[in-house]
């Protein structure tokens, strides 16, 4: 199957009362883990390059990954820009192969962020490519502090730049390490009863798997941005396999061994979000979301554009 756009896989989520989620990528063999999961679930995912990966390996390296796993998967898979923070970011991911960019003007004015955004998005359409924006801003855990999505703010976003996707600020916060955040759902209910765009949630490793299940069933939210909890697995895994035995050196065999935990562990975190199955599977794995009690009957979002 080849590559699909942000709109592909998150237009059909709208409409259907589920999400999709966003895999923070750091390289070969979580990437490859990640799409194993989504096919096991029988699930899209939105493979994720954000700025640390991108330090470490170029963009058309990484957009050559993406469609080779794309290419051999059994379920739709998109290649996304993360937190693109400029122009020249998001063109060169375009270039590159990527079938989505975010860019990131969320620290800036909002008629700034909203020209900009709307620059790319031209551009990205003109592309065939989706697009992704932020209003508000979400904070760091040990870092900058979060400024709450205003739903006026959010309105005029929507409409101006036409964005594929919107991250709003609602309580989730980056880089959390455990899953304690309140999400404040009125405030994403006022969001989405001016807007008409797919929500999106970043740092969701901090939001609780119960609330990520009630967010994906029942609002407007289609996308979780999911990676500090995956990134937390593929270490505990790594140093496990490294302890066993000491004297190895062979970093293929050693990396190989993270591969069924990091697997389970996003098999975990998509199934609570995505479109529900009549089988169940097991919930295990290192650092994973145990979501086997979070399924309940299937309802449609409530949001009125869900539905249209």
């Amino acid at each position: 199957m080849s590559l699909n756009t942000l709109s592909d896989v998150l237009g059909p989520a709208y409409r259907g009362g589920y999400a999709v989620a966003g895999l923070v990528v750091l390289g070969w063999e979580d990437a490859r883990a990640f799409v194993e999961a989504a096919e096991a679930e029988g699930a899209p995912v939105i493979l994720q390059a954000g700025p640390g990966c991108r330090a470490h390996t170029p963009l058309p390296i990484l957009a050559a990954m993406f469609r080779t796993l794309a290419d051999d998967a059994a379920v739709p898979v998109v290649a996304h820009l993360d937190h693109g923070y400029s122009r020249e970011e998001c063109v060169a991911a375009i270039d590159a192969g990527f079938t989505s960019v975010m860019f990131d003007g969320s620290r800036k004015p909002l008629q700034q962020n909203i020209e900009e955004t709307a620059a790319i998005v031209e551009l990205a359409r003109s592309a065939g490519v989706s697009s992704e924006g932020e209003i508000g801003f979400v904070g760091y855990a040990a870092g900058e502090g979060s400024a709450a999505t205003d739903p006026e703010e959010a309105r005029l976003f929507a409409e101006a730049t036409q964005v594929d996707a919107m991250a709003v600020s609602v309580g989730n916060v980056h880089l959390k390490e455990s899953a304690d955040v309140t999400i404040d759902f009125a405030a994403i209910r006022a969001i989405e009863a001016v807007t008409r765009v797919p929500l999106v949630i970043h740092g969701a490793s901090g939001v609780p798997p119960e609330t990520r299940t009630a967010l994906a069933r029942t609002t407007a939210v289609c996308k979780f941005n999911i990676g500090t909890e995956l990134r937390k697995c593929f270490g505990t895994a790594l140093r496990e396999a490294v302890n066993r035995d000491p004297a190895r050196f062979d970093r293929n065999a050693i990396l190989s061994e993270t591969t069924a935990p990091v697997r389970q562990a996003a098999r975990n975190a998509i199934r609570a979000i995505a479109a529900v199955r009549e089988t169940g599977a097991e919930s295990a794995g290192c650092e994973g979301v145990d979501t086997k009690s979070t399924h309940g009957e299937r309802t449609a979002h409530s949001h009125a554009g869900k539905s249209a």
